[in-house]
């Protein structure tokens, strides 16, 4: 995939394009800078050079009583999205379409890096076909299944294809409302608008126990999220906390090496040959596009039984099956509930003797960057379809079952975002009446 591989020109950091607060204190003026030079020209441009830096300091900080901080710049837009991974850019594709004025703010360094940072063996759970952002195939070929190299390249590639306006290095601080607009902060520079997408998915902080703490130290623990390669670990065996997707595959990367237990519920999984013939042209597309695209969502009654069980244990394994973990001498087991002598402990008591554990249980949303009452008792955000409840012109995209099993899903991305535009979309027509 050489052809998509070119770093995106793209902006980083904050526009210098911005609207400076002024601030009201006394500071240094231009005319007493010119009296002063006046008063002392024997001492020459020295002087006046040292007095213009006065000058410019003063206005690059507002008095605050006895204090001197930095202003904030402040830039005004219809739309801010946050995050641009294939849900953000996603939902930016739309915003232009509708000739919206609005940035997609990135905090990595380059649009697709949080692909780059994965396990260096992944390949995506689905082949390229299913891989595609709206308007821009894959550029694969249809039953392969791209490494996440290939799609941080394509998402790249997608935002310079449609000159999405991403600023990258962009870290936001946090989400307020002043009146009937938003405030995102991002170091020194706010964003003001009246609609603000968190479109940063679910993959936000690692899950890991309380217990782990209480792991002997000699024990090497990490979360799946920091999971590179079998490089990592200590000699002898692993314990693999979480037996979904994640888990599994890197069960499977680690067997090579490393005598590995993986411990955790089993979650299901597709009961048929992944790559094969049949699989691929009948089987996948009726899961992919229609019991994860249009019967498991929160509009239908099998949908909302089942959401809860996702929520908690993931999908079901869509690649390995309990056979291919079973033949690569992966041995499974019950959950770990906790620690007895500095030794992972089954909830059957049994007490495995390990040297490396990686936690593969899944992540928070970690949205608490948005300071506004949008989350329930469990701290996910309430929300229809992406549309968050109470907070007219606050919006989540990439959720997990946002709306359907297919929201996490690269393949769903498109049609959430779409929902959530629309939704903007009619918003800004109603104000503008």
């Amino acid at each position: 995939m050489n052809q998509i591989s070119t770093p995106l020109p793209i902006s980083s950091h904050a526009p210098s394009s911005t609207h400076a607060m002024k601030p009201h204190g006394h500071g240094v003026g231009i005319t007493e800078t010119r009296a002063r030079a006046g008063a002392l020209l024997e001492q020459g441009a020295a002087f006046v050079q040292l007095e213009a830096s006065a000058v410019q300091a003063a206005e690059n900080e507002s008095p605050i009583g006895d204090e001197r901080r930095p202003m904030l710049r402040e830039e005004h837009v219809d739309v801010v999205v946050i995050g641009a991974g294939q849900n953000g850019l996603s939902v930016g594709y739309h915003l232009a379409r509708k000739g919206m004025k609005f940035v997609v703010l990135e905090a990595r360094q380059r649009v697709g890096d949080i692909w780059r940072s994965r396990w260096d063996s992944l390949r995506l759970f689905t082949p390229a076909r299913f891989d595609g952002l709206i308007g821009m195939p894959f550029p694969a070929a249809r039953y392969s299944f791209p490494a996440k190299d290939d799609m941080a390249d394509y998402l790249e590639a997608y935002a310079r294809k449609f000159s999405l306006p991403v600023r990258t290095g962009v870290k936001v601080d946090e989400v307020t409302r002043s009146g009937d607009r938003y405030i995102v902060t991002s170091g020194q520079t706010r964003y003001v608008a009246n609609h603000v997408v968190a479109a940063a998915s679910s993959y936000q902080k690692p899950k890991i126990p309380d217990f782990a703490a209480s792991l002997d130290p000699s024990i090497r623990q990490f979360h799946s999220g920091a999971y590179k390669n079998p490089s990592q670990l200590n000699a002898g065996s692993a314990l693999l906390v979480g037996a979904s997707n994640s888990g599994a595959e890197i069960a499977m990367d680690l067997a090579r090496t490393h005598q590995v237990w993986l411990a955790g519920r089993h979650p299901g999984n597709i009961p048929v040959a992944y790559n094969g013939y049949f699989a691929m042209r009948l089987v996948l597309p009726i899961v992919f596009r229609i019991v994860f695209h249009r019967l498991l969502t929160v509009d239908t009654p099998m949908g909302r039984k089942v959401k809860p069980g996702q929520l908690a244990h993931g999908l079901p394994l869509i690649r390995v099956k309990p056979s291919d973990l079973d033949a690569a001498g992966v041995r499974r087991v019950s959950r770990v509930t906790g620690v007895s002598d500095g030794k992972p402990m089954l909830d059957d008591g049994q007490v495995l003797d390990v040297s490396n554990v990686i936690w593969c249980i899944g992540f928070r949303a970690g949205l608490d960057w948005i300071k506004l009452p949008v989350f329930d008792e469990t701290g996910r955000v309430k929300q229809y379809r992406g549309i968050v409840e109470d907070e007219p012109g606050l919006y989540v995209c990439g959720l997990h079952f946002q709306h359907s099993t297919s929201s996490t899903m690269i393949h769903g991305a498109a049609r959430d975002a779409g929902y959530v535009a629309d939704k903007i979309g009619e918003r800004m027509r109603a104000s503008a009446r």
